[in-house]
């Protein structure tokens, strides 16, 4: 946030001010203890005694001791409350794109974290995240048994809305298809390595990229594709201890919230048909995916780019 001059004058005065009553602490703390000043004028540096420049120098040093000591309390105290904070939050990493060390960190994370039966991702295309070759789950997802996943539709209204904050709306809405085709196609092969993979698709303008690997949940928020790579990836880690406790149990009960509502069609893999069904289970409309006048529209596929969705 922007400080106003006015700010950063009351910011200067109380720093000045604060070493002045350190100053005035060290000096009354010199006359309050007679003993440790005797012992110091006579035994530990008696070459004070008879110079004032010297005993000036001295109060000073301790003065500035004194403010050595009251800074490191000051910032033990914040970072530990920083820390008490993470804790309640469950958060345990923060990975930025501009930020080298946090991205080796976050690798460490991923590739330390004990792998589940299970993996639930929810995604905009789902490319960036586990169907390309550098993606950080292509390897991770041979390794468990069952996959959820939940995409975003790239053939509704929604889809070109979000598509509409990026430079070329028409190309990357084009883009986000053949990228969603790609990761269809690496849920299939799952599938026929054994894996128990679910598709289903969302008609809603993304807002959250969400990974979820044993009791680790990866979140970033992508409501703006224009800085959607920009964007920190949270970590929050479920506490056993204590369950109901940070933002792992709310990203989590969100995702089975998005998973189970009637209104997001499931993907059928073998017969590549969008199934809607009702709040009962039953299937109530079937339709084939993609649209026949949207597959003939994009014309013939052209090499996928790497991306992160």
């Amino acid at each position: 946030m922007f400080k106003m001059p006015s700010d950063h004058l009351s910011d200067s005065l109380r720093h000045v001010l604060a070493h002045i009553v350190i100053t005035l602490l060290a000096v009354g703390i010199a006359f309050a203890l007679p003993d440790v000043a005797q012992y110091i004028l006579y035994s530990w540096w008696p070459m004070v005694q008879d110079d004032s420049q010297m005993l000036l120098l001295t109060e000073i040093g301790f003065a500035g001791l004194l403010v050595l000591l009251f800074n490191l309390a000051k910032l033990t105290w914040h970072y530990r409350s920083r820390a008490h904070m993470s804790t309640i939050a469950s958060l345990v990493h923060v990975r930025e794109t501009s930020d080298w060390l946090s991205r080796l960190l976050g690798r460490d994370l991923l590739r330390a974290v004990p792998w589940k039966r299970d993996v639930a991702i929810l995604s905009i295309t789902g490319y960036g995240t586990f169907a390309a070759s550098n993606a950080p789950l292509n390897h991770a997802l041979k390794e468990c048994y069952e996959i959820r996943v939940m995409l975003m539709n790239p053939y509704n209204e929604a889809a070109a809305g979000y598509a509409s904050a990026h430079a070329d709306p028409a190309g990357t809405l084009a883009r986000f298809r053949r990228e969603l085709e790609a990761s269809i196609a690496c849920l299939k092969r799952l599938r026929a390595e054994g894996k128990k993979a679910d598709l289903k698709l969302y008609d809603d303008s993304p807002f959250w990229k969400l990974v979820f690997t044993g009791e680790h949940a990866w979140v970033r928020c992508c409501h703006d594709g224009r800085s959607f790579e920009q964007n920190p990836e949270y970590v929050f880690e479920l506490q056993a201890s204590k369950p109901n406790r940070g933002f792992f149990p709310a990203f989590y009960t969100y995702f089975l919230n998005q998973w189970n509502d009637p209104q997001n069609p499931e993907y059928n893999l073998d017969t590549d048909e969008l199934i809607t069904r009702g709040s009962d289970g039953r299937e109530i409309h079937r339709e084939p995916f993609p649209p026949r006048e949207a597959a003939m529209e994009d014309g013939d596929p052209i090499p996928w780019p790497v991306a992160t969705a």
